[in-house]
């Protein structure tokens, strides 16, 4: 394989999941494929800018979004940084690329009213499942956690002396969230009906299926989309936006940048900036509201 050298990177060094390393896999091998048939060009290392452009507008002519093609070339030019850090090139032909302008994504998090009518009006129901799917709703609004994360909680991440939830975050980097009286309680609650369906392969994993097997990232969203699909009209009705609704929520209620930050694992402030537009929105609200000035007389 051309790029084996490269994908042990990501995967041994960069701790990147074997998800993410197929699909930098399938991007160069789909941008080899071109090289091959367009050029007769059997190696990515004599490649340059104009060959790779030339990839970027037929992609561009076959109808794919800007956001594709922008990953697809970031892959390319994570593989041309190895390589360059390997020193099997001198020069990286995506050295001054500049992405494709793509439009602002905005996500529109769940209100604190759509929260209060899942978690405090619906019925769930008593029973294994019921139990078990309030408090994954619970828990995510609680601590954003990512939905891998939350499939991979184990019991022993649940600290109820120092009231603390460990969270084993992208690149293996933990980090450890409150924990309200309240999700305590629910998880207690939840245990005691988990522990009929363990069984020894899953001894340790929080959450579980009634067949006693670990849960799994789809059976997640389906949850999710289940019921706030009876208490929201959002079109997007997942994990994420739950994530998303913890920081926002956070924030409009006065939380720290810095706090949400650590609280949501992000390496980066940059990440967490892109929840405040809702907070900005709100802030703007409540400053017209508020402001002498701004009041009709």
């Amino acid at each position: 394989m051309p790029f084996a050298k490269f994908l042990d990177y990501l995967q041994l060094e960069k701790n990147y999941s074997k998800h993410t390393v197929l699909a930098y896999k399938n991007d160069l091998q789909s941008f080899l494929d071109y090289c091959i048939s367009t050029f007769e060009e059997h190696t990515l290392e004599n490649v340059n800018y104009s060959q790779i452009r030339s990839w970027i507008v037929l992609l561009v002519d076959s109808g794919l979004n800007n956001r594709s093609i922008n990953r697809k070339v970031a892959s390319l030019k994570a593989y041309y940084k190895f390589l360059l850090k390997t020193n099997q090139i001198t020069v990286n032909p995506l050295a001054k690329h500049k992405a494709l302008k793509t439009a602002k994504k905005i996500e529109v998090p769940f209100s604190k009213n759509e929260m209060t009518q899942v978690l405090d009006e619906m019925e769930f129901g008593e029973d294994f499942e019921g139990i078990r799917d309030k408090l994954m709703i619970a828990l995510f609004y609680a601590t954003g956690m990512r939905r891998i994360e939350l499939v991979n909680l184990k019991l022993q991440d649940i600290d109820f002396a120092n009231k603390t939830i460990k969270v084993l975050g992208k690149r293996n980097k933990e980090r450890f969230i409150p924990l309200m009286v309240s999700i305590e309680s629910s998880i207690k609650k939840y245990i005691a009906v988990r522990n009929d369906y363990v069984n020894e392969d899953t001894k340790d994993s929080l959450f579980l299926l009634k067949s006693g097997d670990k849960i799994y990232e789809s059976l997640v969203y389906r949850t999710i989309n289940k019921y706030f699909s009876k208490a929201s009209t959002k079109l997007k009705k997942s994990p994420h936006i739950l994530r998303h609704t913890f920081a926002t929520h956070l924030l409009n209620d006065g939380a720290d940048l810095n706090s949400v930050k650590e609280l949501l694992g992000h390496s980066s402030l940059a990440s967490t900036q892109v929840y405040t537009h809702n907070s900005i929105a709100e802030l703007k609200k409540q400053y017209g509201e508020a402001h002498p000035r701004n009041r009709k007389k």
